[in-house]
């Protein structure tokens, strides 16, 4: 072994060696408003001796030197050191970067502007498209024509029923009401809150050209149109298409080799929502009624009919929604319960076990629209039922278990009720916000969930529901914890990883990710939610994950929250659309005014 080879080995060790032990910046790669805080984070596994400077990228002067603060949280993971760099007094424009001063050590590179969140909500929408069932504008393919035959339905099964369209769930192609009535809810509710955010770059079809609408309402309108075929009369209502027989590998969406029965890439079996526990195999789900599936497609109904009565002049539309909303609602009142998912051969499912938030939603919004007395009393008393019920109350909860992962009926109801009224719906978001800030002192990152499946979900509901209680009480007493929250989504993680893929696009973002997109044509989807961080019990505890590749981030992670960007992990590193459209509100919420 020659000198050279010798020397190589020894440098390449220690640099190792030195990655190892840090120091590590984490800041937000997307960057910060002016006006805003700016706080990064900093670990090792070593003291730190050194401050450090926020460097101009553009002409690489110092524009101020920021010494370390060490935080009140150590030991959060595998690393003992934590620190925070504090340089929200920088308010000037530009490009900059974060370097040590000694150990040469630089964060990635970050935007210091008024318009850093420009057009993010626009991003979303592509992976929003990306997922459409039916046709698919960035695959330019048509799927799934043959959704579906119906299984406990009052019509014989095996019937064919029209249910195609809607968007596949997540790296996998099966279809649900579940999440897809939540996510045409968000983006209708997110219209009406920041309409001047949305611009008009697609039509109806996601192809690139104008159509005079918002393509925000195009999305949804995917969503309503979908929800409309399974509601084909007024006391009927399916929930889902396909189940875990659709894991049959990678897959391209026109090619779908799974057979339920029927042949590969054929018909896909159609649940009917019956309110009772169901499965066509050994695994059952625990249904107890459908005012959960009910209510939320109500309120997105509800929604609509404004909408397309008052922003784009649709009579026609804006009624057929106003009377699917009505025929919904009264479902829901008839079966109060929750359905939940499906599966088949797995035991896994969504397990949600809420509805009356879903009604008290449903309730406000024909009351906005209708202005009939019942339902404001309808509202009133889904509201008081709901109190607090949340994942932010707990530190673990079943998959979904607690869906929507955010009560949009309290903001709903807020404006239409008497002051006491409004003190308690104000106090209930706050009851939820102040536990997960709480329980966010617990760590150098200032994050609040807990890292169960889907936490990122998880975090973004907690965005909006300060964002949303900020609206309602102008209270700003958890303006730091929500940005806090934000800059862990775009690397103010351990990590140093966007949570959206290929958002920013010159930082480090998912890739690897697990979706048959990626497997097969290895295109990146811009704007997709990955699911996040979980603890390593969930990981250690679930079939079928196993790293494709070694662990780009082996030595940062720890024994008890794992992340991977890697295809084979499930759990981490697949995006998901109700998710992706679950973070639309905030991404509006920090955009600029005009477009």
């Amino acid at each position: 072994m020659n000198k050279l080879y010798i020397s190589l080995i020894f440098i390449f060790s220690a640099l190792n060696i030195f990655a190892q032990q840090g120091p590590y910046i984490r800041i937000n790669q997307i960057g910060y408003l002016p006006d805003e805080s700016k706080i990064a984070v900093v670990f090792s596994e070593k003291a730190v001796n050194e401050s450090f400077e926020l460097i101009d990228d553009a002409n690489k002067k110092v524009i101020s030197s920021i010494k370390l603060q060490k935080t009140k949280t150590d030991n959060w993971g595998k690393f003992k050191y934590y620190y925070t760099l504090d340089f929200t007094e920088v308010k000037q424009e530009g490009t900059y970067f974060l370097k040590g001063k000694k150990s040469g050590n630089t964060s990635s590179i970050f935007d210091i502007s008024s318009q850093a969140y420009d057009q993010t909500e626009e991003t979303l929408l592509v992976f929003m498209r990306q997922q459409r069932c039916g046709y698919n504008p960035f695959l330019d393919m048509v799927c799934h024509q043959r959704d579906g035959r119906a299984m406990d339905g009052p019509m014989p099964d095996s019937t064919f029923v029209d249910v195609s369209g809607g968007w596949h769930d997540a790296g996998d192609q099966l279809k649900y009401l579940i999440t897809g009535s939540y996510a045409t809810a968000h983006m209708l509710m997110t219209y009406e809150l920041f309409p001047e955010r949305f611009g008009d770059k697609v039509n109806h079809l996601g192809q690139p050209e104008p159509n005079g609408i918002p393509d925000v309402l195009d999305e949804a309108k995917w969503g309503l149109d979908w929800i409309h075929k399974l509601h084909p009369k007024p006391d009927q209502l399916f929930h889902q298409v396909a189940d875990d027989r659709d894991h049959r590998g990678w897959k391209m969406p026109d090619e779908d080799v799974s057979d339920y029965g029927w042949g590969a890439n054929s018909y896909r079996v159609a649940y009917f929502a019956t309110g009772k526990p169901q499965g066509l195999n050994k695994y059952k789900s625990e249904a107890t009624g459908i005012a959960n599936l009910a209510g939320r497609s109500a309120a997105a109904m509800a929604l609509a009919a404004r909408i397309w009565e008052e922003y784009l002049n649709d009579a026609d539309y804006a009624n057929k929604c106003r009377e699917a909303a009505i025929s919904l609602y009264a479902m829901g009142t008839k079966q109060e319960g929750y359905q939940q998912g499906n599966s088949y051969g797995a035991p896994y499912r969504y397990n949600e076990e809420t509805w009356s938030d879903d009604m008290e939603w449903a309730a406000a919004e024909l009351y906005k629209l209708t202005e009939h007395e019942n339902y404001l009393t309808d509202a009133k008393r889904y509201a008081k039922l709901t109190n607090t019920t949340s994942w932010m109350e707990l530190d673990s909860a079943a998959h979904y278990q607690y869906y929507p992962f955010i009560n949009m009926g309290h903001y709903a109801l807020y404006d239409q009720v008497e002051p006491d009224l409004k003190d308690s719906l104000a106090a209930y978001y706050k009851a939820g916000i102040e536990k997960n800030f709480q329980r966010a002192q617990q760590n150098p990152y200032g994050i609040g969930v807990p890292f169960i499946w889907c936490s990122n979900n998880l975090l973004t509901s907690l965005i909006a529901q300060v964002i949303l209680y900020e609206k309602m009480t102008g209270d700003l007493a958890y303006h730091q914890f929500l940005i806090e929250q934000r800059d862990w989504l775009f690397g103010r993680n351990p990590w140093g990883t966007s949570m959206f893929m290929n958002m920013p696009q010159r930082g480090e973002y998912p890739v690897d990710v697990h979706t048959s997109i990626w497997a097969l044509t290895k295109q990146e989807v811009p704007g997709g939610l990955v699911d996040g961080p979980v603890f390593a019990s969930i990981y250690q505890s679930l079939k079928g994950l196993t790293l494709s590749e070694q662990d780009e981030f082996a030595h940062l992670q720890n024994k008890f929250v794992v992340y991977h960007d890697d295809i084979g992990d499930y759990s981490t590193n697949e995006p998901t659309m109700d998710g992706t459209a679950g973070a639309i509100l905030m991404m509006a919420y920090w955009g600029v005014n005009e477009k």
